[in-house]
Order: structure tokens, then C-alpha cells, then sequence
């Protein structure tokens, strides 16, 4: 176990997910139901599982792929996210 890249990881995502669509469905979620800790367990063994499925798919798609066409194709989904966001808010 590498607890250096657990904690860049950690850090990483963390800051990433403040203010994020998940956290606040989660907050939605929370306050709707009134059941935090329902909504703390279902979100967060959610987020294992994604988080699982993204790790085990990136390992294997490594040995295929080099990871600078990934970096690229991520920059161009999160590019591609961003603008139809942008567009919906200015448009919609």
C-alpha cells in the first residue's frame, strides 16, 4: 500500500467533490428524508462502488491505452460536460 498516493487521492477528491452534484443530492437527500445517517450509508456505498468500478477499469484500460490519450479524453468529457452545462444555464 502506497499511503502516499492514498492521501494525494484522498486530498484530490475531496476537494473535488465540495460543492459537487453528489454532495449536494446528498444534502437534498438528508434534509428531504430527514434520515442522515440512511443517506450517509446508501451515498457512501455508492461512491465505494463507483470508486471501485473507475479503479479496476483504469488499471486494465492502462494495459491498452496509454495514459496520455486518457488524460485527453477525460479533459475532452469533462470539456464536453461543462459546455452542455453552460449552454442548459444560458439557454435553458
Amino acid at each position: 500500500m502506497d499511503w502516499r498516493v492514498v492521501g494525494l487521492t484522498f486530498g484530490m477528491l475531496f476537494l473535488a467533490e465540495m460543492g459537487d452534484k453528489t454532495q449536494l443530492t446528498v444534502f437534498t437527500l438528508a434534509a428531504r428524508t430527514q434520515a442522515p445517517w440512511s443517506v450517509f450509508f446508501g451515498a457512501s456505498a455508492a461512491l465505494v462502488l463507483v470508486t471501485l468500478l473507475g479503479s479496476l477499469l483504469g488499471d486494465v484500460i492502462t494495459k491498452y491505452i496509454p495514459v496520455k490519450y486518457i488524460n485527453i479524453a477525460a479533459g475532452l468529457l469533462f470539456l464536453g460536460f461543462g459546455s452542455v452545462i453552460l449552454y442548459q444555464t444560458l439557454i435553458g
